[in-house]
Order: structure tokens, then sequence, then C-alpha cells
């Protein structure tokens, strides 16, 4: 099953970079010289795009973000893993410098016209760390 879990080019990072490129950004791909080797850089904000799926990275209050069935322990380890390797990575981001995005599968599903403030907050957004969507409020 893990063998067939794609790393890179998934649907919605392709929906995500479409929608960049298509109004005139311009980025790199999983650069390998940075912390977690972002899904975008775009290096003239300064900003790392992570497009994360809910499931694997355990997006807070997501109800994509089930746990299976079948050897539970072996899953919560293995999501508590992945969630300490996100955290690692974005303070290594943040301490050098970079912005962080982190954009989670379930909003990307959404109508395209939802993302738009994506295009706006690359622009002109000052946080250092943006998680969209935020579901840990509702």
């Amino acid at each position: 099953m893990m063998a067939g879990i794609r790393g890179s080019d998934t649907s919605p990072e392709m929906r995500v970079r479409r929608l960049l490129h298509r109004h005139g950004f311009r980025y790199r791909l999983h650069q390998k010289g940075l912390p977690g080797k972002p899904d975008l850089v775009l290096a003239r904000y300064r900003l790392c795009i992570f497009v994360h799926g809910c499931f694997w990275h355990r997006h807070p209050g997501c109800r994509y973000a089930t746990t299976p069935r079948t050897r539970e322990s072996f899953w919560q380890e293995k999501f508590a893993q992945n969630v300490a390797r996100d955290a690692r990575n974005r303070a290594l981001l943040l301490d050098q410098g970079w912005r962080v995005f982190e954009l989670w599968e379930c909003g990307i599903r959404r109508p395209e016209s939802d993302m738009f403030w994506v295009l706006e907050a690359v622009r002109n957004c000052n946080e250092k760390h943006l998680s969209w969507p935020d579901l840990s409020s509702l």
C-alpha cells in the first residue's frame, strides 16, 4: 500500500501549481537544500509552500484525518512521527527567515474560487506561518 503513495506531483499539489503559474507566480519544486523539501518555493517572496494530505499529516479537526482500525498503534506512531517531522521542518525554515504556508488537501478540493486568497497572501501576507483551512477553531 505505502509504495503506491505519491510523494510529489499529487493532484492537490498540481491544482496549487496551476493556480499560481496561471497568475504569474514562478516557483521551484522540492528544493533539496531546504528542510522538508517544500513542495513549492517562491524565492522572490521568501515563501515555502507545503501541500499536505489531511490523512498523512493529521490535519486537526478534519474529517479526512481518520485512523485505520487495523494496527492502530502502528498508525498512531507513524502519524506522530509525520507531525513531529513537519513541526521540526517548519521551525527550521522559520529560523532561516522563510515564510511557511501549509495548504491542506481538504481546502484544495474546494472550488478554485475559494483558493484565490492564496494569491493575495503570497504577495501581501506578513504572517510567518499560515495553515489553510484552519479547522481547529470549529
